[in-house]
């Protein structure tokens, strides 16, 4: 029996359109990598009977990056990653081993339907599967096809089981434009990015910005918002003059008419019309006209419209609105939220899917009123040749959902429902006055019927007080008539809403990047997101967009990026080489680069004036072992230690304390060490700065505290404080923390497992000496004597912290809290199996054995 594989682009998605096309039958079991699961059924695929394997990626199998040496920010040159630098792809999450895990399910299997998102970043993953599993699939005989790409817009029976009677091909051209954007924003932004970053933070203290990034699509987000700004602030507000006339007749209740004139710019003027309009009591009405009128339904529903409401109306972020709208799409309660679409499709199944909304208790009136007096055709919108525009699926309730879940579903179902309404109508009533010699007028809509609004009420015509009844000639009088003072008055800050309106007009990213933009100026500290959600540019944003304005104007104007994005374009409709795309839009930024470097001068008058000089910066700390001069600590991100005297800066580990360790120093270059700790829960280790910058043996990478320095004799190193191979991830080593006391404990120190033990111990230390059965290093504690647990009366012992019956009861294993989930160490530490680098001391143990039943003893008695 053939066998074929089918691969979704979430476990989630893998997991319904197998139940679908199964009819709930399938097998399910868990894939090598643990997070995607395997679904196996027997079904018939072009006339034959087949065993059908559904499963999954997490998203992208493969990103792009540079080799080896082109990683480092500090051997190469930013200008050689336009073009010498070779890129490679990488799986795009080692941990979950995609590569080997589809390799593994395509093993002997005849063809492949791939169900991955269609759009072009789907289209993109389909061949990274196929470059993954095509070696090792049965190879197909002759001329016949083994792959097939699955189109589909929703998850419901009917589009999964017609996508899979109608199988195409998945689209080259489109996977090569992202491939080309992928490069090309790797290569501009790490270049623009390394350069800028390494020049400002070397040069000031307080930047508040670990990484002072480029990016072709993120710096003209940032530059729409710092446009606002400087309008805002160059605005200078103009006083002018308006009328008011208040009239009534009998007892009615006065009216407030509208001066003809709108406003004038001269108090003079504005007071002679005043006068002119007091010479009467009267006012006269000149005409009364009546206008029926209607309020158009909305288009169906796209992306960036949905992106706009969310932000604007539900309060929702445009990132955290995606991730919503993408879990409601692979749960089945919407179609796919990435598209560009505001028209339906002639054949799409409008009553149907309105049926399904009929019992539910928020809108089922409206929706019973409209079965049964017909759907009116929904407002013909742009095809853009994706998805059908974003529709509801199946009814929900808000327990169902959540909180957020629930508000954007029942907005996408409320405007789905308006599309298939009627237009709200309305009759306006418009009064014109003659006063003296001056015309004023009044307007008042009364409602005819509601239409859409029913449905969305917000977009209702506000309830107005009624106009009295008046014809041609009618005589009212003027209660009062005033000049009024006002001034004009600045923009506000551009909102998330506005801000994703601007970007869409100017070809600035795509639907699904767009959010990702906006994120990204956000978490770079470029701007602050203010009541409202408005974008507010800090200091550091406005100087970075002052500073691209007055070396290259092409830089954060949105003109160069559009260009780009239509040649991309071009490529995914096979309409342009990808080479030659590639290369040109390269050249053109290779030349802009170089130019930025020539003129950075032009940016550091700017930076000069915002921000204080390192040298100026920080609070004297730990002393240099150069010059023995005391090192300025830098808070500001990223944290760093700065000697003024050797105009030297020194990296550190972010997001924790640094504080003095006993003014111990570094044997190798006399430098005081620092502690670095991440709490009082979390882990510490202490660090030479000279050491963590520049790595003084072969096998130590930069960014490595002495918890991973393979010094032979340092009695803070790695080779004097390790005990043993880590309990769970076992390419590290827990090391004893010296400063830990009273409450002692090892830590590893390549996650974040921490094991206590021994708490109110009087000393603890490690011993030179080795366990027989694991070859991990003995532990000699020495406990108070009120507070021993030892027998007899004991204060002191030696064993092993994995073996020793003794110990089992004094062992506890936590994970350590990091201040931030982004903290790593980086490097690579001990290499796997060396307990404590010992093998490279002269007499050393060399690879410590792991323990037979080491794991079902730490079992037994680590909680």
């Amino acid at each position: 029996m053939r066998t074929v594989l089918m691969v979704a682009e979430k476990p989630s998605l893998a997991q319904s359109i197998a139940k679908i096309l199964s009819k709930g039958s399938c097998s399910s079991r868990k894939g090598l990598n643990g997070a995607c699961s395997v679904h196996e059924y027997t079904g018939s695929f072009l006339g034959q009977t087949v065993r059908f394997k559904m499963t999954s990626v997490c998203g992208h199998v493969m990103s792009l990056d540079f080799i080896g040496k082109y990683n480092s920010w500090d051997k190469v040159d930013p200008a050689e990653l336009f073009s010498k630098a070779p890129t490679e792809k990488k799986e795009a999450n080692p941990k979950l081993s995609m590569v080997k895990f589809l390799q593994v399910e395509a093993r002997g299997c005849d063809c492949v339907v791939l169900w991955l998102d269609c759009d072009k970043e789907g289209e993109n993953i389909c061949f990274e599967v196929l470059d993954a599993i095509q070696p090792v699939m049965n190879k197909p005989q002759g001329n016949e096809r083994n792959v097939y790409r699955a189109k589909f817009s929703s998850i419901t029976d009917t589009d999964i089981c017609k996508a899979m009677e109608h199988l195409g091909e998945p689209n080259r051209n489109e996977a090569l434009s992202v491939d080309a954007r992928q490069e090309l924003d790797l290569r501009i932004g790490c270049a623009f990015t390394r350069f800028q970053t390494k020049y400002f933070q070397g040069k000031y203290g307080n930047l508040d910005s670990s990484l002072i990034s480029f990016g072709p699509c993120q710096t003209p987000t940032l530059g729409f918002c710092v446009e606002r700004h400087d309008k805002i602030q160059s605005f200078k507000p103009e006083m002018y003059w308006v009328i008011q006339a208040k009239v009534f007749r009998g007892k009615e209740t006065p009216i407030t008419l509208d001066w003809d004139r709108v406003r004038v710019f001269d108090r003079e003027i504005g007071q002679m019309f005043v006068n002119m309009a007091k010479t009467t009591r009267d006012a006269l009405v000149e005409s009364v006209s009546k206008k029926e009128k209607a309020k158009q339904r909305p288009l169906a529903l796209n992306t960036v419209e949905m992106l706009r409401v969310a932000s604007s109306a539900l309060g929702m972020g445009p990132q955290h609105a995606m991730q919503i709208a993408e879990r409601l799409y692979t749960q089945g309660y919407i179609s796919y939220p990435r598209t560009e679409t505001t028209h339906y499709p002639e054949n799409f199944d409008l009553k149907g899917t309105l049926r399904q909304q009929a019992n539910n208790c928020y809108w089922a009136e409206t929706v019973k009123a409209l079965l049964a007096e017909g759907l009116n055709r929904p407002r013909k919108g742009v095809d853009a040749g994706d998805h059908p525009p974003i529709t509801p699926m199946r009814s929900a309730s808000e327990s169902e959902l959540g909180s957020d879940g629930w508000r954007l579903y029942e907005y996408i179902t409320r405007h789905f429902i308006a599309t298939v309404s009627h237009d709200c109508r309305f009759l306006q009533t418009t009064i014109s006055f003659r006063v003296g010699t001056e015309g004023f007028c009044c307007t008042g809509k009364t409602l005819l019927s509601p239409g859409f609004t029913e449905v969305m009420p917000w977009q209702g015509i506000p309830l107005e007080e009624a106009l009295p009844a008046c014809e041609r000639g009618d005589a009212f009088t003027v209660e009062e008539v005033k000049l009024l003072e006002k001034q004009t008055s600045p923009p506000d800050y551009l909102t998330e809403a506005e801000l994703i309106t601007l970007m869409e007009k100017h070809g600035i990213g795509t639907d699904a990047s767009i959010p990702v933009h906006i994120n990204n100026i956000c978490q770079r500290n470029y701007v602050t997101v203010e009541s409202g959600r408005k974008l507010q540019p800090t200091n550091l944003g406005i100087v970075l967009v002052h500073g691209y304005y007055k070396i290259d104007v092409e830089l954060v104007l949105p003109t160069i990026r559009s260009a780009v994005e239509k040649q991309l374009n071009l490529i995914s409709l096979g309409k342009a080489n990808f080479h030659q795309v590639l290369q040109h839009t390269l050249d053109i930024f290779k030349r802009k680069f170089h130019y930025f470097v020539d003129s950075i001068a032009s940016m550091d008058e700017l930076m000069e004036v915002s921000f204080s000089p390192i040298a100026a910066t920080g609070k004297h700390h730990s002393r240099c072992g150069k010059c023995h001069r005391f090192l300025k600590y830098i808070q500001a991100k990223p944290s760093r230690l700065h000697c003024s005297h050797c105009d030297e800066t020194y990296s550190l580990p972010q997001n924790g304390a640094i504080k003095l360790y006993k003014e111990l120093r570094c044997p190798l270059d006399e430098f005081e060490l620092v502690l670095w700790t991440s709490g009082p829960r979390g882990k510490s280790y202490p660090l030479c700065p000279y050491c963590y910058s520049n790595p003084p043996f072969r096998d130590m990478k930069k960014g490595m505290g002495c918890n991973e320095c393979t010094h032979p004799s340092c009695p803070h190193s790695l080779n004097s404080l390790g005990i043993g191979q880590c309990v769970e991830c076992e390419t590290g080593v827990l090391v004893f923390d010296p400063s830990s006391g009273p409450k002692w404990r090892m830590a590893c120190n390549r996650c974040n497992v921490a094991v206590h033990f021994f708490e109110h111990a009087h000393k603890v230390q490690v011993s030179q000496d080795s366990c027989e059965s694991c070859d991990a290093s003995l532990v000699m504690v020495d406990f108070h004597k009120a507070h021993s647990p030892l027998l007899d009366g004991e204060t002191q012992h030696t064993g092993c912290v994995f073996c020793d019956a003794v110990f089992q009861d004094l062992v506890e294993l936590k994970h350590a809290t990091m201040r931030h989930p982004m903290h790593t160490n980086r490097g690579g530490g001990a290499r796997r199996g060396r307990g404590r680098g010992r093998g490279r001391r002269p007499g050393g143990r060399g690879n410590p054995k792991k323990p037979k039943d080491k794991m079902a003893a730490l079992a037994a008695y680590f909680v």
